[in-house]
């Protein structure tokens, strides 16, 4: 039997709590409920819930859904949605920085909930994949990092710079926005700054230039890149 996708449920409302915890049984997720950020705390402590997602309200009595927050950061990477009547562009950002993978703005709809969690879980679940990707003469591979082109390696590949080769040659044939390519590459979301990308895609030409002439990245004008034809 294939075992349910463990969801907690961490919101003090009651209402709010079961109608979220009916919502996601139909679903077809497990759920365990929490009602004060000292009770997920201690859930989350005692490892009973072995969950893969966390819905968390801010607004807790014994510890705030803040700590709560930093205190699942500090332990490792499970999804955490906030829950939040916070409407501000600067505290939203806030949660997003803070180690909050999305939120949702309350009052919210359930099946915007529903499809949040599904894309983070989705990057969880995500089927094992070769340990190599090549485009033409371009080879990366994913144990050393490494990126290739004719079995000559290219200088001092960065992480980031990696990541935005790899989400490329994955699709060669798709054109992507700066803000996919971003968010892809740094895992945050994009706040609408480009140079910092920019420069990224200029460093990656100049080092596939040291080994070939042939062009690799395409810029294309208004929308963002993809891999040369």
């Amino acid at each position: 039997m294939e075992q349910k996708t463990t969801v907690l449920i961490v919101e003090d409302d009651t209402d709010i709590n079961n109608l979220l915890k009916t919502a996601l049984r139909q679903a077809g997720y497990h759920t365990v409920q929490a009602f004060s950020g000292t009770e997920a705390r201690m859930l989350l402590q005692m490892n009973q819930t072995a969950c893969s997602l966390v819905l968390l309200d801010l607004m807790l009595p014994g510890i705030s859904g803040e700590e709560v927050l930093r205190e699942i950061r500090k332990a490792g990477n499970i999804p955490v949605i906030v829950l939040t009547a916070k409407d501000s562009l600067d505290e939203k950002i806030g949660l997003l920085t803070s180690g909050a993978d999305d939120y949702i703005t309350k009052p919210f709809e359930i099946q915007e909930v529903l499809a949040r969690i599904q894309v983070q879980l989705r990057h969880i679940q995500q089927e094992p994949e070769s340990c190599n990707l090549s485009y033409k003469e371009l080879m990366l591979d994913r144990e050393s990092f490494e990126v290739r082109i004719s079995d000559t390696s290219l200088p001092k590949i960065t992480k980031q710079e990696f990541a935005i080769l790899e989400l490329l040659i994955k699709h060669p044939k798709q054109v992507f926005s700066k803000e996919d390519i971003f968010e892809y590459a740094w895992e945050e979301h994009y706040m609408g700054e480009t140079k910092t990308l920019d420069v990224h895609i200029s460093n990656i030409r100049k080092k596939i230039k040291t080994v070939t002439e042939e062009e690799y990245i395409e810029t294309v004008w208004g929308i963002g890149y993809r891999l040369h034809a």
